[in-house]
């Protein structure tokens, strides 16, 4: 019994592990999103607006910066894990009620990026677009500047997953986690605030954890 135990100990992070790519997988092709609804290990649901969504890989994936900018921008994965990296323990609330607590995240600080990019004065707001074709998210530029808004290439302490977003996705701590939009590929800088894909269908803009969309939940900590 000691022994079965040991080994179902040491199988579980696997078994977890694969249960949770699996579910990913299945979700990229599932429109009912009926997937969403059952349970696995980490605490994640997968949630896609489209039938399915394209891979990128570190050889073909690119993150473009540009609109109300000086020196628009093209990032390559590489070239986005060779800036400085922050990484950061935070709670994930999504606006559904499911919680992931403690979840680690590591990437560039968006703000950083802006400043490469030169922000142009009159700038409000950044539009983020995703390589899945459909999806699309915004932040008011002081937003955007908080050290806890991230270009994340990293969940969990290892690369981001197809099925989490990667190679890489926007992580809002504070926010609703539909604020942080997966598959990004654009970082528009613009004008006025453009509500995102959900937002066009009811959720608020500002998507602040436990004031916000009629919810009290917790602050992420």
């Amino acid at each position: 019994m000691l022994g079965l135990g040991a080994a179902g100990v040491a199988a579980a992070p696997v078994l977890q592990r694969a249960l949770e790519n699996g579910l990913g997988a299945v979700a990229d092709k599932d429109p009912t999103g009926l997937t969403g609804l059952l349970p696995n290990g980490g605490g994640f649901r997968y949630y896609s607006v489209t039938t399915s969504v394209p891979e990128r890989t570190a050889a073909d994936y690119r993150l473009t910066v540009d609109g109300m900018v000086d020196r628009p921008a093209t990032y390559t994965l590489a070239a986005l894990k060779a800036l400085p990296q922050t990484r950061m323990v935070r709670d994930v609330q999504c606006v559904t009620g499911w919680r992931v607590p403690e979840t680690p995240f590591e990437g560039v600080r968006l703000s950083a990026l802006l400043d490469a990019a030169g922000v142009r004065p009159g700038a409000k707001a950044i539009r983020f677009t995703c390589f899945d074709g459909a999806y699309s998210e915004s932040l008011t530029l002081d937003q955007a500047r908080r050290p806890d808004v991230l270009v994340a290439t990293r969940m969990q302490d290892k690369p981001l997953a197809h099925s989490h977003g990667g190679p890489v996705r926007l992580y809002v701590a504070p926010m609703y986690f539909y604020k942080s939009a997966k598959w990004l590929s654009g970082i528009t800088v613009t004008d006025s605030v453009r509500p995102g894909y959900w937002e066009e269908l009811g959720y608020d803009v500002d998507a602040w954890v436990g004031r916000s969309n009629g919810r009290d939940d917790a602050p992420t900590a």
